[in-house]
């Protein structure tokens, strides 16, 4: 797939390589491209980031679930990447929270272009998993919304799938969004039309997603949405708003869960 793009860096989770076999395995799948790790920190090397002309890295942090780098393309555009690849243990991904805390702090990414993106292992919104009936709030999701909102991410306007990963299982199908691709308000001012698509999992059981800097925004949905009296008198009315308030589960028991409601009542009127 990497051949097959015109992209010029992205990365590979759960890798699973070993670093002493790592040189060979990007020779034989990724020839001519550079590539860091966090091998230092993890020795089965959970994440690699991979890039090209150009395009230049610099690894700024690591940790066993997160790698940090500074990008520049062509001289004239910089930024910083965190590729994620969150344990699928509550307790770990507390440590990554704390650990992305700390390195907005070090790096001063409160005030500079900052992507997040990769496989978090968490929903964020009840909407994100299949099931209607998972409209509990729990610990581990409180914990998530909290550290994004400390850290001003949020996510990038993106086309796909509304779920990122499935358990392909034919009888107890679930699907959930883990992967996200997150960003600040300076990254928002600095490209303002970026846009991430998530593409069909094909062999496996995420979505992989592309980041465009600089893609016009598409025309469906860049236009403010406007209520009007009128449409309360459609025979249908109520049956939508309805149909798209009950969609996301739940009562509405936090406000993130009631601005999920009221978005996906929006895209029923439409």
């Amino acid at each position: 797939m990497v051949r097959r793009s015109s992209g010029i860096f992205g990365d590979f989770l759960e890798t699973h390589i070993k670093e002493m076999q790592l040189n060979h395995v990007m020779s034989k799948v990724c020839r001519d491209w550079s590539y860091t790790s966090n091998h230092i920190s993890d020795p089965d090397g959970r994440i690699v980031i991979i890039w090209k002309a150009p395009a230049t890295v610099t690894t700024l942090n690591q940790s066993r679930q997160s790698l940090t780098c500074e990008i520049t393309i062509a001289g004239a555009h910089r930024f910083t990447f965190t590729a994620i690849y969150a344990s699928n243990l509550a307790a770990d991904r507390a440590d990554l929270w704390v650990d992305l805390l700390n390195v907005q702090q070090l790096l001063q990414l409160d005030v500079n272009p900052w992507v997040v993106g990769g496989d978090f292992h968490q929903i964020h919104h009840f909407a994100e998993h299949s099931n209607p009936l998972v409209n509990y709030i729990n610990p581990p999701k409180t914990d998530f919304s909290n550290t994004l909102t400390q850290l001003g991410l949020f996510d990038l306007c993106y086309s796909g799938p509304c779920f990122t990963w499935s358990n392909k299982s034919p009888t107890n199908s679930i699907a959930k969004k883990l992967d996200c691709l997150l960003v600040n308000q300076p990254w928002i001012a600095s490209y303002p039309h970026s846009l991430a698509s998530f593409l069909s999992p094909e062999i496996s059981d995420h979505c992989p997603n592309v980041l465009d800097l600089a893609v016009d925004l598409p025309r469906a949905g860049t236009k403010p949405f406007k209520f009007f009296y009128y449409l309360t008198k459609h025979p249908d009315f109520c049956q939508l708003v309805r149909t798209g308030w009950n969609q996301c589960g739940g009562a509405g028991l936090d406000l993130s869960h009631l601005c999920w409601k009221l978005k996906q009542i929006k895209r029923m009127l439409k």
